[in-house]
């Protein structure tokens, strides 16, 4: 089976996994001092934590394509049965595609999406500045998404 390796640094890595426990529903395949490792079946991914003094969110953001609106409403009702904060955008005009999806930041300040795509959206402008991500660490700390910063 081929899967895409992602290996974030993290702060913090006992906030980390179980941040992305709850996100995966999958407990670690490995934990070591300062590591730990997830085999996610779905979607095929293998995350590689390593607890850093590194900066923390280097990559601009990450995703979950899931099948449908139905799979995104799953998703954000477990992220928030967990009290994360979400950011829901229904029917959104992203990335050249009309999608409903929810925001979640983790622990670490990356910002991740659960997506689907409803259509394809080939005259829509390229996203400003290079992608759709609103400030989910910002909505987390009370701010609306305008105060947070702009989502493209």
């Amino acid at each position: 089976m081929s899967r895409v390796q992602l290996a974030l640094n993290v702060p913090n890595l006992e906030e980390a996994i179980s941040f992305y426990t709850t996100l995966f529903r999958t407990e670690p395949a490995k934990i070591r001092p300062g590591y730990a490792n997830f085999a996610i079946a779905n979607p095929p991914l293998k995350l590689v934590l390593m607890e850093s003094d590194a900066e923390p969110g280097s990559i601009n953001h990450l995703g979950i394509e899931v099948e449908s609106t139905d799979d995104v409403a799953e998703a954000t009702t477990l992220l928030q049965a967990a009290g994360l904060a979400t950011e829901i955008e229904e029917a959104t005009t992203c990335c050249y595609a009309v999608q409903d999806k929810v925001w979640v930041g983790g622990p670490d300040a990356t910002r991740w999406e659960v997506y689907t795509v409803l259509a394809d959206a080939n005259d829509a402008a390229p996203p400003q500045d290079g992608c759709c991500v609103p400030d989910v660490v910002g909505i987390s700390l009370g701010r609306t998404l305008e105060q947070a910063g702009p989502c493209c």
